[in-house]
């Protein structure tokens, strides 16, 4: 069964440079440019759109162009947009910078999503109760996040939050009301060193035993949580130790020729998100979630380089043919692996 999912988040409009290598500080080279839409929250509810769930988006847009283009994206997305306008403040705009390795440099200009307010989000607490899952991030006001964790939990609804950006703590969702946590290793090490003090690198923290790396995640408060782990995968754990047949495992990566890794965390939190709004299990989910993130990657964009429902299922029936157990594609031909920076 193919559930309902609300996703309260941000659009932004991407201004995008391909470039050989990142500037060094005053230098000046040559590129190419390209703009479309992006944003985590809308990006989010495009991938869960094109995997089929019906899907309600609640955000926020000033009165100028990029308005416009993202109404008429959401309606041609088949995504029910409920919008809050804010005519003094511009939409929200990226800056992204794209090296020939398909890594990526970011800078938001939030504009109207840091404006999205508490009484929008509960004028859409009918659709909110309607749903199975409600997937959060950190690119809009904390208190419409706050109220949208809020109503969720009321209606009895699967919270996912995804903690990105990094913020401050005073302006981050309150983890006590969160059922699935999904930091990258840079997220994750700033919600310990915020919440508990303790400073880890991030870059040490996919070597660390299974215990350990557990015992850390069980230092914050939701019940589960999926540490991604660039071109190794995922992590995940849980506080109940029967779930999952235990109460930690990994779920390895997916090797693939990446193009641009830009909308790689939301393509796996949106196919995470449709994958338990239908009931899989936990396990199952994030193997999902995996392959719509190495669909994603391959190809250049955020939002418009989503896969669709057929591809993931073909991905995941190719590996499964091709007998590698967790669904592992073969590098492609410049020997890239997928996710080689942090979901």
């Amino acid at each position: 069964m193919r559930g309902r999912v609300v996703v309260a988040g941000s659009f932004n409009q991407d201004f995008v440079w391909r470039v050989p290598r990142f500037n060094a500080p005053g230098q000046t080279q040559l590129g190419s440019f390209a703009s479309g839409p992006g944003g985590k929250g809308s990006n989010q509810a495009i991938a869960c759109a094109r995997l089929g769930v019906t899907t309600t988006f609640i955000g926020a847009l000033g009165e100028d162009a990029i308005a416009q283009q993202a109404i008429a994206l959401m309606q041609a997305e088949g995504v029910d947009a409920r919008w809050e306008g804010h005519p003094t403040l511009a939409s929200g705009s990226a800056a992204i910078w794209i090296d020939a390795a398909g890594q990526n440099m970011i800078v938001v200009d939030p504009g109207a999503n840091l404006a999205l307010s508490a009484a929008h989000v509960e004028a859409q607490r009918e659709a909110i109760a309607a749903a199975r899952v409600v997937l959060t991030q950190h690119e809009i006001h904390p208190d419409a996040t706050r109220r949208t964790l809020e109503l969720a939990g009321e209606a009895g609804a699967l919270r996912i939050h995804n903690p990105a950006p990094d913020v401050p703590a005073d302006a981050a969702a309150p983890l006590a009301l969160v059922d699935v946590l999904t930091p990258n290793e840079s997220e994750f090490a700033a919600l310990l060193r915020a919440h508990c003090g303790l400073d880890i690198d991030p870059d040490a923290l996919h070597a660390l035993a299974d215990a350990e790396l557990h015992a850390l995640c069980r230092r914050l408060p939701p019940p589960s949580l999926v540490l991604t782990l660039g071109a190794r995968g995922a992590f995940v754990s849980h506080a109940d130790a029967g779930q999952d047949g235990g109460p930690c495992h990994r779920v390895p990566a997916r090797a693939v020729d990446a193009t641009d890794t830009t909308g790689a965390g939301d393509a796996f939190n949106g196919g995470l998100a449709v994958a338990l709004a239908e009931g899989r299990a936990f396990a199952d989910a994030v193997r999902f979630a995996t392959a719509v993130a190495a669909l994603q990657v391959q190809r250049p964009g955020a939002a418009l380089a989503m896969p669709l429902r057929d591809e993931v299922e073909r991905l995941q029936a190719e590996g499964q043919e091709a007998g590698t157990g967790n669904g592992k594609l073969k590098p492609g031909a410049s020997g890239k692996t997928v996710l080689d920076r942090p979901l």
